[in-house]
């Protein structure tokens, strides 16, 4: 229902179902009712041992003022670092801000690009908030359905079309949530040279489980990247990301900084330092555990015939192809929900071109993925087929 009193682009905002869906299912739990979570986006680890010393410390040392407002530059240095060493990009510590989490990075960004008129371009299915912060910032999300025949993938020639002098970006998210695809090395060469700016959502960097991801700053140094500590380092409860971006607006994106957030946490900022600089080892154990329970999920929806027809190779998601049950994502969720007892997300939540898909997150043990997967095939079993459309 829209509220009257409030801004047109307030009531325009769409609510963020996977949240109804995590609400519901905790209000399940109260009333005793076992749930498998599928649906939530968090890594089920706890944040290494040596990131929580690290935060400890700090606050011990009454590391617990404000800090610069673009981040402590001896993390700025490491990321710089981390960016050289994993993908031969060379980023001045002065293009690096720290962020409160990759949403306030999203913001900031969207705010310096976007006005009345400006337009941004971005895949259908695409992150369930990225229309609503170009809506906030009073601009235009142009979408591109990506499809399942095509990997989900952009197509550079539906992309040529929509260029026109109202463009003022184009979205890239690999690996992406929800299809969990990584874009190839010649996608991304044929973005950059369309010569528009790039905003890479990158948070999922380093959650690869074939190939190998590419930052988009390996391309055009006509981008904005947004990243975090948040899903590679299981710290989605410090708030801690930091966006790169072109120099020219840095000075601008400092300003916003200021006056919107200040700084990002003190001690916090020393917890990334030492994510980046000791963690390699923790994170590549627990990105093979990810493989592990990718696989096993993988071969249960083939199992069940509502795999896609590409593998999802990235972050810790796959969608399954429910079109043959449902043309209701929203609805068939909840069912699951209720009767099978295992919350998953409804495509719909990612865009018109994902309905008919539901999202499911395999951060969560293998015990669980095993045991919602067989509580999801005996729902399906007993679950309605829809006739063919003629």
């Amino acid at each position: 229902m829209r509220n009257p009193s409030l801004p047109a682009k307030l009531n325009d905002i769409t609510s963020f179902i996977v949240m109804d869906v995590l609400e519901k299912a905790q209000m399940m739990e109260s009333q005793g009712i076992d749930v498998i979570h599928l649906e939530i986006g968090e890594p089920d680890f706890p944040t290494p041992e040596a990131v929580k010393d690290a935060a400890l410390r700090a606050i011990r040392d009454d590391d617990t003022h404000y800090t610069h407002s673009l981040g402590k530059l001896s993390l700025r240095e490491e990321i710089a670092n981390y960016y050289w060493r994993k993908y031969k990009v060379s980023i001045s510590p002065e293009q690096i801000m720290i962020t409160s989490g990759t949403s306030p990075a999203m913001l900031l960004i969207f705010s310096v690009l976007l006005e009345a008129g400006k337009e941004m371009i971005m895949p259908d299915p695409y992150y369930a908030c990225y229309p609503n912060f170009v809506r906030f910032t009073d601009g235009r999300a142009v979408l591109v359905p990506v499809n399942e025949e095509d990997g989900f993938i952009y197509r550079q020639e539906e992309i040529n079309k929509l260029i026109n002098p109202s463009t003022c970006a184009i979205l890239v998210n690999s690996p992406s949530n929800p299809t969990g695809i990584v874009y190839p090395p010649e996608i991304m060469q044929s973005l950059a040279d369309t010569d528009q700016m790039i905003v890479a959502d990158e948070i999922y960097h380093g959650l690869v489980y074939a190939g190998q991801e590419h930052s988009m700053l390996e391309y055009t140094d006509r981008t904005f990247v947004i990243n975090g500590f948040s899903k590679l380092y299981a710290m989605t409860g410090w708030r801690l990301g930091y966006l790169i971006a072109p120099k020219a607006y840095m000075r601008t994106l400092q300003k916003l900084q200021q006056n919107l957030f200040i700084c990002a946490s003190s001690f916090a900022q020393e917890a990334g330092i030492v994510a980046l600089r000791d963690c390699d080892q923790v994170v590549e154990r627990r990105r093979l555990i990810y493989d592990e329970r990718r696989k096993y999920l993988l071969s249960r929806l083939q199992a069940m015939g509502i795999a896609t027809a590409v593998e999802p190779t990235g972050a810790f998601y796959a969608l399954a192809n429910v079109k043959k049950y449902t043309r209701d994502s929203y609805k068939f969720a909840f069912e699951i929900l209720q009767k099978a007892h295992v919350a998953v997300t409804p495509g719909i939540d990612f865009g018109q071109n994902c309905e008919g898909y539901i999202r499911i997150s395999y951060a969560n043990s293998l015990d669980n993925i095993k045991e919602g997967m067989d509580r999801l095939e005996r729902f399906l079993e007993d679950y309605e087929i829809l006739p063919e459309e003629i």
